[in-house]
């Protein structure tokens, strides 16, 4: 890679066996990402923006790209000056960091130089623009003025066209999004989707929390993906202390995130049969997931799994009687849910509701890095879980299930696939958990060092970046979820659709709003 960019490359550090920093000047920043994503056939992994006047005397941005089949990471790092904080934006060709630009700009104000689309992204529109909270000088106490908006949407000319706004604020227990759809008769010909109305700074919250009081936080950041969050957090914090968990606790970490994915993808298979108004599936889908949330408490004393994780391992153990009772519960939904399947799969309005509505293309889910389920439903073929493993995922066997349709039928049945697939895993965990400890203490970790933890979750790859600041605190936290890649690729599967399908279109991606409103 020296050889090849040459003068470009301030300095290359080896960060441990599987990732390797690169430090370059900014104006090679295009051709650097270029190389690697382009060239190399590097996939973006994450972004991240960091204040380190007060460490290194500038701004930082972190550009993390992953190398599946070599299972390697390359960090390209480029530090950038207050006096002229701007930075040359890759948005244009690599479409995915659209939001990581903007976001900068908006919590660091730092400015992509030649973005497309410098609309407000987390901060909305009555956000005075000079007032930036990831700023480490940001007066978290005092109350923020607001201004005029400067929220924009797409316009439209014509008699024909008629806009229609729906939300933020809806019908049911919904969290807020606002989309505005322009629209010729019920067809549509263009949807904005405007997030972030409960945008919470979590990050800003966890800077100068010491690391266990950060977990709490990191768990929080989204109800169903509370274990995925937690797990990934540790991961980072565990990376960074170069710590090695003990075999028992990657294999119950292993169980609890398998036991998340199924509540969730059973209940989501439930919560897209709403969206055409099929009420058996409805129902059947909200109690079998009702059973899981009930065996999730039984074992671990919360239905949505929080306080299992720790730093170094997990709090607690399972009992010989609390196995039989997961096996037992898991062949009792597994035949269930069977039965659901074979109803939804023959049902022909069904289908024809959910063949060829709301398609996502091979070619836009890499331009947008989508990952999960709707990444794997395009003809992606991608899992963490698989291609970078953690917890004990090298030690079991499973399948990805992959499509190539893009549509709502194909995300259907890529959940319904993986939840044969978790069952699987979790009776494998059972066959082949050791004895042993299952929490390990964590070195001392020097100031201002960073490492990063992932996940699977039931929506896809989440990634969590943490740089350790003094006395062992949050430094920086940045939380890429699984939600915030694949949000921008929903308006792209809508137009030409019905109005009507909008619900089903945006129920078989299943997003979290709260995992965006970190």
């Amino acid at each position: 890679m020296k050889q090849q960019l040459g003068e470009k490359v301030l300095s290359i550090t080896a960060r441990g066996p599987h990732e390797t920093e690169i430090i370059i000047e900014k104006g090679y920043l295009a051709e650097v990402c270029h190389f690697l994503c382009k060239e190399k056939k590097g996939r973006l992994f994450t972004m991240v923006g960091s204040d380190e006047r007060n460490s290194a005397g500038s701004f930082a941005l972190y550009y993390v790209f992953l190398f599946d089949k070599t299972k390697q990471f390359i960090i390209v790092k480029t530090l950038v000056d207050d006096a002229e904080p701007t930075f040359p934006s890759l948005a244009v060709e690599m479409p995915a960091l659209n939001w990581y630009e903007r976001e900068v700009k908006d919590l660091l104000g730092l400015r992509p130089q030649g973005h497309p689309d410098l609309r407000p992204l987390t901060l909305h529109g009555d956000w005075p623009e000079e007032i930036h909270p990831l700023r480490k000088d940001f007066a978290v106490r005092e109350t923020v003025p607001r201004v005029e908006s400067r929220e924009t949407f797409m316009r439209y000319e014509g008699q024909d066209v008629t806009e229609i706004p729906v939300g933020p604020i809806h019908a049911g227990i919904i969290e807020p999004g606002h989309f505005r759809f322009g629209a010729v008769g019920d067809t549509i010909l263009h949807l904005d989707a405007r997030l972030f109305y409960t945008h919470r700074g979590l990050e800003k919250a966890s800077e100068g929390k010491p690391l266990r009081k950060a977990l709490f936080i990191a768990e929080r950041i989204c109800g169903v993906c509370a274990l995925s969050h937690a797990v990934s957090f540790a991961q980072a914090i565990e990376s960074t202390g170069q710590v090695e968990i003990p075999l028992r606790a990657k294999y119950l970490r292993t169980l609890f995130l398998e036991l998340e994915r199924l509540y969730n993808h059973i209940g989501d298979v439930g919560n897209v049969c709403a969206g055409f108004g099929f009420a058996v599936g409805v129902s059947q889908g909200a109690r079998l997931r009702e059973e899981l949330l009930q065996l999730n408490e039984r074992i671990a004393g919360h239905r949505y799994l929080r306080g299992i994780v720790d730093l170094g391992g997990v709090r607690f153990d399972v009992t010989t009687a609390e196995y039989s009772d997961i096996l037992s519960t898991l062949d009792k939904v597994e035949t269930e849910f069977k039965e659901l399947v074979n109803i939804l799969l023959s049902h022909d309005i069904a289908l024809d509701r959910m063949k060829n509505t709301g398609i996502l293309t091979l070619q836009q889910a890499k331009d947008l890095e989508v990952v999960g389920v709707a990444a794997r439903a395009s003809g992606r073929d991608i899992d963490i879980r698989r291609d970078q493993p953690y917890a004990a995922y090298d030690r079991v066997t499973f399948s990805v299930p992959i499509y190539q349709e893009g549509d709502v039928l194909a995300r259907i049945r890529v959940r319904i696939d993986e939840v044969f697939q978790s069952i699987s895993i979790i009776r494998q965990v059972f066959d082949q958990i050791p004895a042993g400890d299952i929490i390990t203490a964590l070195p001392k970790i020097p100031a201002y060092q960073w490492g990063m933890g992932w996940t699977e979750s039931s929506k896809g790859e989440t990634v969590h970046w943490v740089m350790v600041g003094p006395e062992e605190t949050v430094d920086r936290y940045r939380v890429r979820s699984a939600t915030y890649s694949n949000w921008p690729a929903v308006p792209l599967t809508v137009p030409g659709n019905i109005i009507p399908d909008f619900p089903l279109i945006n129920k078989s991606f299943e997003l979290c709003y709260a995992c965006c409103d970190r």
